[in-house]
């Protein structure tokens, strides 16, 4: 998730740029740059880090007055690590051009363009979108963008100017937002609306494989068949603080419901469709075979390394611990080069986590990242990285951090088993049918939520709750536990289902709220036997569970979600949770991406 800014009017074109940038720079904080055009000339400055450094950089070089077109982009790295040859605009002869998403196919369309003679200077799939466009480009920039988007695969959002052009912007997208914004004499692209805000509420959001032309003379949108079409026109009436929000009343619930997109784009930056085949950068860390995994993580990211655990053993059929990162430093781990330490972290600063993997370099062992945060020191540090692609996270509440860790996690039980020899290429291909399709059941699922909010408004006021899971969701009942404490300041804990009877029944009486996460899976049966054991004793049992499952009817109330395999469960059974939490919060009056005594990132011990 990156941010775009383009600009074409009568104003200065770097000023609108810089401040549309600082207003997304929380889609994107690793690298940012500009292409500034007037006839005859196209400027291009780039710059590592945050848009105070681009800042900087542009007035060692001159400053940018005099332009009245241009590009912006603030990045969170994809494909290449943060560095000025990685950072956009991408350059291609008199082509400029900015990307935010995933291309597909960029490999196999470098390697056609390098045939041509075609030379790249950056790691990045958003080049290859630049070079393309420079091979379509005979002087109409518009015409060769629309070339362009029937050979990618993949999402994208993409601005576009040229120097022989110098009064032409021209946008397109699938699969990532784009909007233009209408001025009085002057027009505005931007991936996100806070960036327009300051200039103007009139917006047009452009529909998925849409193209616009913006020139002096009015504004063109055209579809996939290059026919015209009429954009509708809309007027933002949100504040600024809520447009950052995306229209939504807090960061946590914008990060819910962004997950579908985020798992979506972690698992097409890791699969190879062509080839139907896992395409993580592992290879080092599995050479010569592994002989025992162990996953270290803290809070949020341990839920998810459980999860990651049963599908490694699964798939991979090599024995896999996990550990808490504050007890495996604590102590003195049997660690050999035959072990694999994958180190899972969301800020990729994690005091303890980061520990660990000092540790297990030092015993030799191998060692890979798991994290968020392009170049973060557990990132750096690691033998090899495989980062989750969910973008910023803002509210310190974890959610969409942890579905991309589980499709990583998941990516990487297939590649293991793969290696060991015990996932056929056939298997993998049906693995990845079936993880492709998710995105569309997250979006399902998160459609049930005005039901969710309601059940909050009966249950907001309890004291006390108990989540119950078995297998693959017992890690979901301890994270929708988690939730509801981090945000709600209620007491909740969460037990595997099998454990009811070694203590954790005593706390149940009449009304206390028993969250059951009971998809129809290999332990159904034994969750129903939970549901028994609770409802006898009169708690109020509320079941997360299929369609049309028979436990609707025998359990107080229920949250749906969509039929999947039982393997992936985990993606689905979390979103109910995530949102009773956030709403349950919200009705107490908590501060809800930023409650008391937590921290995004722990970064000391």
């Amino acid at each position: 998730m990156c941010g775009i800014v383009g600009y074409l009017g009568e104003g200065e074109a770097v000023d609108v740029l810089l401040e549309g940038l600082r207003r997304l720079e929380y889609r994107g904080y690793d690298s940012a740059g500009v292409a500034l055009v007037r006839p005859g000339e196209l400027r291009v400055v780039k710059s590592v880090g945050k848009i105070r450094d681009l800042e900087r950089t542009l007035r060692r070089r001159g400053g940018g007055n005099g332009f009245h077109l241009g590009l912006g982009h603030t990045r969170w790295a994809t494909h290449g690590r943060p560095s000025e040859s990685n950072a956009h605009p991408h350059v291609a002869g008199p082509i400029a051009l900015v990307h935010n998403g995933i291309i597909e196919n960029y490999w196999e369309l470098r390697e056609e363009l390098a045939a041509l003679g075609y030379e790249f200077a950056s790691d990045t799939d958003s080049e290859v979108v630049a070079k393309l466009v420079q091979r379509y480009y005979r002087g109409d920039l518009f015409e060769a963008v629309g070339e362009v988007m029937g050979r990618l695969e993949g999402s994208y959002a993409i601005a576009v100017v040229s120097r022989e052009e110098p009064f032409v912007l021209v946008g397109a997208r699938k699969d990532s937002p784009l909007v233009v914004g209408l001025g009085e004499g002057e027009y505005f692209l931007a991936s996100d609306v806070p960036a327009l805000l300051p200039y103007t509420r009139r917006v047009v959001f452009l529909e998925n494989r849409e193209r616009v032309l913006l020139t002096p003379q009015g504004m063109t949108v055209v579809d996939e068949k290059g026919e015209r079409v009429k954009g509708e026109l809309q007027e933002i009436t949100w504040s600024v603080s809520l447009a950052e929000r995306g229209g939504y009343k807090h960061f946590m619930l914008k990060e819910i419901f962004e997950q579908p997109r985020a798992v979506a784009d972690t698992i097409r930056g890791y699969v190879s469709l062509a080839k139907g085949a896992v395409d993580l950068p592992v290879g080092e860390v599995l050479e010569g075979g592994i002989g025992r995994v162990m996953l270290v993580a803290c809070g949020t990211s341990w839920h998810a390394a459980l999860v990651g655990k049963l599908w490694m053993e699964a798939y991979a059929g090599v024995p896999v611990d996990v550990e808490i990162a504050s007890e495996f430093r604590a102590r003195d781990p049997v660690l050999d080069p035959k072990t694999l330490v994958v180190l899972v972290s969301q800020s990729g600063e994690t005091a303890d986590t980061l520990a660990a993997l000092r540790i297990a370099r030092g015993k030799g062992a191998r060692t890979l990242a798991v994290c968020n945060v392009v170049g973060s020191s557990i990132a750096r540090e690691a033998d090899e990285v495989v980062y989750t692609h969910a973008g910023p996270e803002i509210g310190v509440a974890s959610t969409k951090a942890f579905t991309t860790q589980l499709a990583v996690l998941y990516l990487l039980a297939l590649a293991a088993g793969v290696r060991t020899g015990r996932v056929s290429e056939e298997g993998v291909s049906v693995c990845l049918k079936r993880l492709l399709a998710l995105p569309g059941r997250m979006e399902e699922a998160l459609s049930r939520d005005e039901g969710i909010a309601t059940l909050a408004r009966e249950l907001y006021q309890a004291k006390d709750f108990l989540f119950l899971g078995r297998w693959l969701n017992y890690p979901i009942a301890l994270e929708g536990a988690l939730k509801l404490k981090e945000i709600s300041y209620s007491h909740a804990e969460g037990y595997p289902g099998g454990e009811m009877k070694h203590g954790p029944i005593a706390l149940v009486e009449e009304g206390l709220p028993v969250v059951v996460v009971a998809p129809r899976d290999r332990v159904y049966e034994k969750m129903v036997a939970n549901v028994e054991e609770v409802k006898s004793r009169d708690g109020l049992v509320v079941a997360v569970v299929f369609p049309s499952d028979p436990l609707q009817g025998r359990v107080d109330r229920y949250l749906e979600v969509p039929l999947v395999e039982e393997d992936l469960t985990p993606f689905l059974t979390v979103l109910p949770l995530q949102l009773l939490a956030y709403h349950i919060a919200d009705r107490r009056g908590c501060d809800v991406d930023q409650p008391r005594n937590l921290a995004k990132s722990v970064t000391v011990e």
